[in-house]
């Protein structure tokens, strides 16, 4: 009887990717790398490289396109050490190499895909790498007479390959034809990498594995970016993966009868959206959070999309709370985000890795309408705001949400309705009352335990945030013009009902 060994699973190199994998690549297999230029199909390559003379792997990169010093430099631009990656180079015979040069190398132009593909074995043979970079098929392409001719010699290349415990990595930039779904039956895996275009900010470029034998990996679309240093691929947050246990209790504010409103405090791994129009003080109730939590050790941190940091802690500083001091300490963090330089994929793992490695308690999102500029689509959004709070609540910790609404007072409006992703909605509003524009509070949903369903005036200062007394003498505070409770009998006077 037969017994299937399964092959082990070796390092790429590349952060993030692994993760995608499971593990790695599974070894001695033929892999598809392809993606239009720019992708950074030859930097994935060179890490592939590095990663095996790492483990004390015998590694080749046998380049087609690029010569040896443009690989150089792009190692060098990297930050890495060109002679960490032995590299096989097919150049035309007078530009032939110098004795110190380690490889034979032939000239692609001069000879038909067959003998291209002859001396490529035979220089395979020669170096037994363990690990096999080829750049890339374009060029092999060019050389063949046929389509089929062409499929047919790579075919034959990894019956070359079987028994010869060689991973080999082919790259294809998809310029002669797009995908090639045939050469994608011949290798094993197809790992796939797209750059989305967008009308203002950095190109967002994503990552998908396509296919991978007899191996488990994650689906769907990965994003990534190319930084000095290498790609940096950000997995898509699964929370289902990221369960925890903590106690249940209630973060407390510092603020007696805000606490109250919420029935003793918010629950601790529950996410809360603060929902009002500019101005109304959304940003710094959520600094009175932040701030009392840092205050009792519980670490937390700000994501700023609209507002400086500077002008933020100014702002906390004249609402009597001294976060440059908790800054100080490392009990409070804040981050200036700007979403047309960040794609989503990296703010959420930027969030994981907060979370995970500085056990932060307290998070605080300012806002979702600058997270929303940095998503191609509505739809979207809410799957990776989903994903995210869910994961932060599996965590325990406390998610503050701001979301400004359009207009300031009156019938206010929002791009996208995502209370439902929130366990508990506090709506603040501006008001008219007395010649003068004051704010109101509310707590209207919550999805677990009591909570006071009362109207309260909402009070900033330099003594601080204050939570004022019911707003009982009003009605219609939430349109923006309410009546008083002497208009109010006034009008009923006048209709004729009292």
């Amino acid at each position: 009887m037969m017994i299937h060994v399964i092959p082990p699973k070796i390092d790429t190199g590349v952060s993030g990717l692994d993760d995608i994998l499971l593990g790695g690549l599974p070894a001695g297999q033929m892999y598809l790398l392809e993606g239009d230029p720019g992708t950074g199909k030859t930097t994935v390559g060179m890490q592939f490289i590095m990663a095996g003379t790492r483990h004390n792997e015998k590694s080749l990169y046998v380049t087609l396109s690029e010569s040896r010093g443009e690989l150089a430099g792009s190692a060098v631009s990297h930050g890495w050490e060109p002679k960490s990656i032995p590299i096989a180079e097919f150049i035309p015979e007078e530009a032939s190499l110098s004795a110190e040069q380690q490889y034979t190398v032939f000239h692609p132009s001069e000879v038909e895909l067959a003998t291209t593909i002859q001396k490529l074995t035979q220089l395979i043979e020669k170096e037994k790498p363990s690990r096999l970079v080829i750049d890339s098929l374009s060029e092999l392409r060019l050389l063949a007479a046929d389509k089929m001719r062409y499929r047919r010699q790579l075919l034959a290349l990894k019956h070359f390959f079987v028994g010869r415990d060689t991973t080999v990595l082919l790259l294809d930039d998809r310029t002669g034809e797009g995908s090639d779904m045939q050469l994608q039956s011949i290798a094993h895996g197809v790992l796939r990498l797209e750059k989305v275009q967008r009308s203002y900010g950095v190109t967002r470029r994503r990552i998908e594995i396509v296919k991978l034998r007899g191996s488990a990996y994650r689906e769907g679309f990965h994003d990534y970016t190319i930084k000095k240093g290498g790609l940096h691929v950000y997995p898509r947050l699964v929370a289902n993966e990221h369960s925890s246990t903590f106690p249940a209790e209630r973060v407390k504010s510092g603020i007696p009868r805000l606490d109250a409103m919420f029935g003793g405090g918010i629950n601790r791994g529950s996410a809360t959206l603060l929902l009002g129009p500019s101005g109304s003080g959304e940003s710094s109730l959520a600094m009175v959070y932040a701030y009392a939590a840092a205050k009792r050790g519980d670490r937390a941190i700000i994501y700023a999309f609209d507002e400086t940091l500077r002008t933020a802690q100014d702002r906390a500083e004249g609402l009597a709370l001294p976060i440059r001091n908790e800054i100080a300490n490392g009990t409070l963090a804040m981050t200036q985000v700007d979403p047309a330089e960040l794609s989503p994929g990296e703010f959420a793992w930027q969030i994981r890795r907060d979370v995970e490695t500085k056990d932060t308690r307290v998070v605080v999102i300012d806002s979702l309408n600058g997270f929303l500029m940095s998503m191609p689509g509505e739809q979207d959004l809410n799957l990776h705001l989903h994903e995210l709070l869910a994961f932060l609540n599996q965590k325990g910790v406390v998610t503050i949400l701001i979301y400004t609404q359009h207009g300031l007072v009156g019938n206010m409006q929002t791009e996208v309705d995502v209370s439902y992703l929130s366990d508990t909605v506090v709506v603040l509003r501006y008001f008219e009352a007395e010649g003068e524009i004051r704010q109101a509070i509310s707590v209207i949903k919550q999805r677990v335990g009591q909570h006071e369903r009362a109207l309260r005036e909402l009070c900033m200062s330099n003594r601080g945030v204050e939570i004022g007394e019911q707003l009982s003498k009003f009605r219609g505070i939430l349109t923006g013009v309410p009546e008083s409770s002497d208009q109010k009998i006034a009008h009923q006077v006048a209709e004729g009902n009292l």
